[in-house]
């Protein structure tokens, strides 16, 4: 083949890809506009509806605040739905250039969205039930008196959050086999650690705290009592002592264990009054 016959052949071959270039051109090109009407459709409709308020709870819990993350379900869903919407054309675009590779490839992203899609909602929703049952064990142990109550509802909070990750991770069709039986290990050796660190620091108090559920009915509030010879008039009462107003103005608080192993005399008014 001659150079002009090479020349002619190349000019040719260009020309007759115009038509496809041209059509790829106008597909995107149509598609952006789509997408970009639809997108702020979408966060139209979502400021309508107040989405961006309800969110703000989800923005006030500890781990994504501390992130500095700002989720607004106005933004994040138009853009979503920008995205997937120019994507499509973009796949039909790469039809019209006859690229079926790219146009299978691209295929293949775009039926792997649902999965991603989903499991942004399951890590959402997880996390709001995980930060649901902190609060929930927060303000239990906080009215039972237990001691450390924000540090095991922060402890509970993670391990759920942990499990979240993990299930959303599973919704998106990545393989957590090896990151679950390690974490698995490595959890079992924290929570038992916790427990028995816990225990052990904190087993006098629960003790006292134990010892009330028994003990409280035997005093009340305005009772003389002496007790390792303190005497006074019980002016106070929570789960895990009681506190005393000696007759010199002094205030003893005695732990609620006080009762199970040492004598206690409980003076009625007749008896005071002798006195």
């Amino acid at each position: 083949m001659t150079i002009p016959e090479l020349i002619e052949s190349i000019v040719r071959d260009f020309v007759a890809v115009i038509p496809n270039i041209v059509g790829a051109l106008a597909v995107v090109l149509i598609g952006w506009i789509i997408a970009r009407l639809s997108a702020n459709f979408i966060r139209r409709i979502f400021k309508t509806i107040g989405a961006d308020k309800l969110a703000e709870r989800l923005n006030e819990i500890e781990i994504i605040h501390k992130s500095n993350m700002r989720i607004v379900p106005s933004i994040l869903f138009s853009k979503i739905l920008y995205y997937v919407l120019f994507f499509i054309f973009i796949i039909a675009a790469t039809d019209v250039l006859g690229m079926p590779a790219v146009s299978a490839l691209m295929g293949d992203i775009l039926n792997y969205i649902p999965s991603l899609f989903s499991a942004f909602l399951v890590f959402i929703i997880g996390i709001f039930l995980a930060d649901f049952i902190k609060t929930i064990v927060l303000t239990t142990c906080t009215s039972l008196g237990i001691p450390a109550a924000k540090v095991i509802a922060n402890v509970i909070f993670y391990f759920l959050f942990l499990n979240v990750v993990m299930i959303t991770l599973s919704q998106a069709k990545i393989d957590t086999n090896f990151i679950q039986d390690n974490l698995s290990i490595i959890l079992a050796g924290i929570v038992l650690a916790f427990a028995i660190g816990y225990g052990f620091a904190s087993r006098q108090i629960v003790a006292n705290f134990l010892s009330s559920f028994y003990n409280k009915e035997k005093i009340k509030p305005g009772d003389i009592i002496r007790i390792n010879d303190v005497k006074g008039e019980v002016i106070a009462i929570d789960n895990t002592s009681f506190t005393l107003q000696t007759a010199a103005g002094r205030k003893v608080v005695v732990p609620f264990g006080k009762l199970d192993t040492e004598t206690i005399e409980i003076f009625d008014e007749s008896t005071q009054a002798e006195s």
